[in-house]
């Protein structure tokens, strides 16, 4: 397992990353129909009020993150990703843990995440869950959905 990541801004313009946020994409379709996909393009990750970071284990993209705002002290988690071929080596706990501690900097109160409810998401379950993250009701613009599940926690 290596802790050695460099965690950048990103403005989402290198080709890597923008294969990645489509990678991440691919990976949501087949598993909720169109109107309860929720995921962000790479135009959507470039709204105001949005923040994107890569990151990086030396010239290699390994993942990505987004924290929105959705109004004050709270945040939203989008589009978490880890390289495929970079699971399970520290990715995921790099950036989230970077957003989590940009959140509290900025004076989040809480941060929230949707994600899939179908049996390909439980690993998102069980990871957001080891960080205080537990299930809540739709937020935001969101309503209820069987294909998502709606995770929170305070800051």
């Amino acid at each position: 397992m290596s802790d050695h990541f460099e965690i950048r801004e990103d403005d989402l313009s290198a080709p890597e990353v923008a294969a990645l946020v489509r990678e991440h994409l691919a990976f949501v379709a087949p598993h909720s129909p169109p109107e309860s996909i929720h995921a962000f393009d790479v135009d959507a990750l470039r709204a105001p009020g949005v923040t994107c970071w890569s990151v990086w284990q030396g010239s290699e993209l390994v993942g990505c993150g987004a924290l929105k705002e959705l109004g004050p002290g709270h945040g939203e988690l989008k589009s978490m990703r880890t390289a495929s071929s970079h699971l399970r080596k520290g990715v995921a706990t790099a950036v989230l843990e970077h957003m989590m501690s940009v959140a509290r900097n900025r004076g989040y109160r809480r941060l929230s995440l949707e994600t899939g409810s179908a049996e390909a998401f439980a690993p998102a379950h069980a990871f957001y869950s080891r960080f205080g993250f537990e299930r809540c009701g739709p937020f935001a613009d969101y309503t209820d959905d069987p294909y998502s599940v709606f995770m929170t926690r305070e800051l």
